[in-house]
Order: structure tokens, then sequence, then C-alpha cells
């Protein structure tokens, strides 16, 4: 059977990272170190043979994709299916702010309850993978036989992972999801199997990388 091979990244570093503030959809450019983080995510790809780059639409990550597509001579091809998780009202806060303001909701958040949806007008962790997992299969099928990247973000990796790993929606957390970390999966029309996870070499000596907050 073929396969697709899948490079998944998440964006580089935002200022909204470092203040563990929720971005959600709302568009965040990266940082200065973001912006050095996405060009050695594009250095480390070099020269690997990659049919097609797709990105969600927000710019942190469409940014973090230029660098990979440039390497590569290609062009990048956004995806609002691979858009972070949508979290309402609760985007642009800090979650303490949530514990203090909304304490039930950051309980139902905390217990990673697959119904719950943040903000009010958020998507529920059910709606998300479904979304994201949809989004997968589209563009996987699309290149049998290829190699192609994905660039997203902390929440959609965690999907990927969980998807690849066979974990539960309600599993606790035990990966990083680093900033610029590169993953690697294996598609089939039937499985999605885990290569590689959290590979940040190429970032050795920007000191330590910062995680996706469990919460």
């Amino acid at each position: 059977m073929e396969t697709t091979r899948i490079v998944a990244i998440r964006h580089g570093e935002t200022a909204w990272n470092v203040d563990t503030r929720i971005q959600g959809h709302l568009d965040i450019p990266l940082n200065d170190k973001g912006e050095w983080q996405a060009l050695r995510a594009g250095d480390a790809l070099a020269g690997e043979a990659i049919a097609a780059v797709y990105a969600s639409d927000l710019r942190r990550a469409h940014r973090t994709a230029e660098a990979v597509a440039a390497m590569a001579g290609l062009p990048v091809l956004p995806s609002v299916g691979l858009r972070e998780r949508g979290f309402g009202r609760f985007e642009g806060m800090t979650f303490a702010e949530i514990e203090a303001g909304h304490p039930e909701d950051a309980q139902r958040w905390r217990r990673r309850e697959p119904d719950f949806v943040p903000g009010g007008t958020g998507e529920s962790l059910l709606a998300f993978r479904d979304r994201v997992l949809t989004t997968l299969n589209d563009l996987a099928a699309r290149h049998l036989g290829e190699q192609i990247v994905l660039v997203g973000h902390g929440g959609v990796m965690d999907i990927l992972y969980r998807a690849a790993t066979r974990q539960e929606l309600q599993a606790p957390r035990t990966w990083l999801l680093g900033n610029a970390a590169i993953n690697r999966l294996l598609w089939t029309p039937d499985s999605l199997t885990l290569v590689g996870w959290a590979d940040m070499r190429h970032l050795e000596d920007t000191g330590a990388v910062r995680d996706e907050p469990a919460a």
C-alpha cells in the first residue's frame, strides 16, 4: 500500500507563547526568536524531497511554513483546517486569568472533557479532532508516495500525536509540543503511524525550547 510521509511542525515562538497567553484563532505574529526558529526548521529540511507545504492560514504558522517552502522552492498552501483550536472569549487570556474568573470552566478544561466548548463559542476537543484529522486525510490522500510538510499549532500537533499513538483525548499529555520542532508520521488510508517526534536538534543553541502549556 502506498503511503504519504508527513513532516508536521508547530509554528515558531510568539510573544504570547512567552506570556502563556491563549492565541487560538487570533492572528499573532512570530517574535524574533520565532523567526529564527522558522529559518532553522527550513535549514533542517533542506535537501529533502518535499512535494507540498501546507500551513494554517494564521500568520505565525504561515510565516514558519514560508521558511521551509523557500528551501524547497515551493509556495505555501494555506489550510484553515490546520488552524489552532478555537477558544472563544478565552482567547487573549492566560490560563491563570481563566482560573481566577471562570473556575468551573478552568476545571473542565483541565479535565480535558471532550465535549467542553471553551469560551462559549470555541471548539470542543471532539470537534477540533474531527477537523484536524479530516484535513490530514484530505491533504495526505493527494500525495501518495510523496512527502509533505504540515505547519500548524500546538493543539494540532497534539491531535496528530494522539491519533498516531492511539491516545484518548482525555489522556494526560506526556509528550513535547515544542515551537518549530520537527515531527514525522506515516499516513495510509487506513492508519497513521508515528515515525519520530519532537526533533529539536536544529534548535539546540537557542536555550530551552518552549513547550505548549498542558492545560
